[in-house]
């Protein structure tokens, strides 16, 4: 009888064919997600090479993006044809009071609803939810007619304070689960040091909140910018306080549409949301985490 014990049997080609499954399957995985996301990015390319068309390219092309003739000369004028100068200064006041006001007005609320527990308040939330799946068509006329009776129709602030109440349901509700998901041995430490409710807030939450106050103003930014309904709604008797959403109208004609404007429009418009997007994006992804977590 041998002394020596028995050697084991090779694993190698199972293991070799097991890596070989496996990278195949990503492989195969990289492949779809890469036609996915070319399929997704399509209408966006298009729009973009259908921007630097001449006329009769856009009509001759049909979906194709590349464009024979690049004619730059559409930003310049799309910019200048349908005074986006204004409307871009409009759009951008819009935009940036909505943020401020709903990272105010919603981080309050996610703060209190999260920190102080009352009768009711199971009830209160299931109202205030109830209110996300109102469309506006809805709600338009009562809300028309109390910016009318307060005298603020037409005018740039009629489309700040309903816009914000807009967004201020979805965002609070972030902030609550963001602050739930935070350790309360903070907020322990800072009423030790005799902080009281509201300090405890604005000077240690709040800013801890940093990566769900970017996830928020994203949120709201891109809601506010790419608005059409309200803005159209309350200016629509001064045509110099549309926005950029509403602008793009100047070049919709009763029996003719200038597309390749249009394009053009529509990639100045996506521009600072793209911009917006790629320097909150990593505070973004932290906040979005944050709120599942919870």
């Amino acid at each position: 009888m041998s002394v020596f014990p028995l050697a084991a049997k090779p694993q190698r080609p199972r293991r070799s064919l097991r890596k070989f499954r496996q990278r195949g399957s990503m492989g195969l995985t990289h492949v779809l997600l890469l036609v996915c996301g070319l399929a997704w990015m399509y209408p966006f390319l298009w729009m973009l090479g259908s921007s630097l068309k001449t006329d009769s390219d856009f009509f001759d092309q049909g979906l194709n993006i590349f464009p024979r003739h690049i004619q730059w000369s559409n930003y310049p004028n799309a910019w200048n044809e349908a005074s986006f100068g204004q409307y871009f200064l409009n759009t951008v006041i819009v935009a940036s009071m909505t943020v401020v006001f709903v990272l105010l007005f919603a981080a309050m609320a996610g703060y209190t609803l999260s920190r102080t527990n009352f009768p009711g308040k199971k009830i209160l939330l299931g109202l205030i939810a109830v209110t996300l799946f109102l469309p506006h068509g809805y709600t338009i006329l009562p809300v028309f007619d109390i910016i009318q009776r307060l005298g603020l129709l037409n005018s740039l602030t009629s489309i700040i304070l309903v816009q914000t109440a807009g967004g201020l349901v979805f965002s609070t509700f972030l902030f609550m689960g963001y602050f739930s998901s935070m350790e309360r041995e903070i907020e322990d430490a800072a009423r030790v040091d005799g902080a009281s409710f509201n300090q405890r807030f604005w000077l240690v939450m709040f800013p801890l909140a940093g990566p769900m106050q970017a996830t928020v103003a994203l949120f709201t930014f891109i809601g506010a910018w790419n608005s059409f309904f309200i803005p159209l709604v309350f200016t629509l008797g001064v045509p110099e306080l549309r926005t950029l959403a509403v602008g793009m109208y100047a070049f919709i004609g009763e029996n003719s549409t200038n597309w390749t404007y249009l394009a053009a429009g529509s990639v100045i418009t996506l521009g600072p949301i793209m911009l917006v997007f790629v320097l909150l994006q990593r505070y973004f992804i932290n906040g979005v985490a944050g709120a599942v977590k919870s």
